[in-house]
């Protein structure tokens, strides 16, 4: 092959590369693009749904709602609980359990006794520690009662929607439909979705045992081609 032969081809080699790397990056931005518009449309849809004003509501509610827990439990139960440990304890609330490790002690200019001064002695403060769990247990119990409350209130009303929204259950009972006949479009939905759910996993089974019958038949044809090889070999 002459000088000018090889420069031809590694000119075609070069312009070669060249389209193969201006095709690749046409496609990656392509992509890029193609993800912007689609996290942005995600976005947009995600923004304008029922579900985010529903939450923010829910936010809002909820900071609200943790103020009345909070006041409930350190305004009505946790002063209950401090006087039954009062009580226990001989007149020493949980404010008043430590344990010293350096204990330092100070004289009142007022009284002139001799008191411990906590802003120099090294202690651990059982009482923060109780009050901390205690505070920690009364409000899950507070939160535990009154969201129960609330299921209880919506597994009845559920019960009495057949499983269908309010405004769904209000509409049928406009159109004319009793209470029987709510239950038995209930009932003949539910056994659909259950249908549907067994024929969806069956489906799923049968396509999984396809997989592994090809894929054992793939390896015997494997092993068959593989034994022919070494046939023709020992020939």
């Amino acid at each position: 092959m002459s000088k000018e032969d090889m420069e031809v081809l590694q000119a075609r080699i070069a312009a070669a590369e060249k389209a193969e790397r201006d095709k690749k990056r046409k496609e990656w931005k392509a992509q890029m693009k193609k993800e912007r518009k689609g996290f942005f449309k995600e976005f947009k849809k995600f923004i304008t749904r029922g579900n985010v004003l529903d939450m923010a509501v829910g936010v809002i509610i909820g900071g609200a709602f943790s103020a009345i827990v909070g006041a409930l439990t350190n305004h009505i139960l946790m002063p209950i609980v401090n006087w039954f440990l009062l009580k226990i304890t001989g007149g020493k609330g949980l404010q008043e359990i430590y344990t010293y490790l350096n204990k330092v002690e100070t004289t009142d200019a007022e009284t002139g006794e001799t008191v411990v001064d906590l802003a120099n002695s090294i202690y651990i403060d059982w009482g923060a520690f109780i009050t901390a769990i205690l505070n920690f247990i009364l409000i899950a119990l507070v939160l535990f009662l009154i969201i129960r409350t609330f299921n209880r209130i919506k597994e009845n009303s559920q019960a009495v929607y057949c499983g269908y929204t309010k405004e769904e259950y209000l509409a049928f009972r406009k159109s004319g439909k009793t209470q029987e006949d709510i239950a038995a479009m209930a009932a003949a939905r539910d056994e659909k979705a259950a249908a549907d759910k067994k024929a969806a996993e069956e489906a799923a089974a049968a396509e999984e045992a396809k997989k592994a019958a090809t894929l054992e038949q793939f390896y015997a044809n494997i092993e068959k081609q593989t034994k022919l090889l070494e046939e023709i070999a020992k020939k």
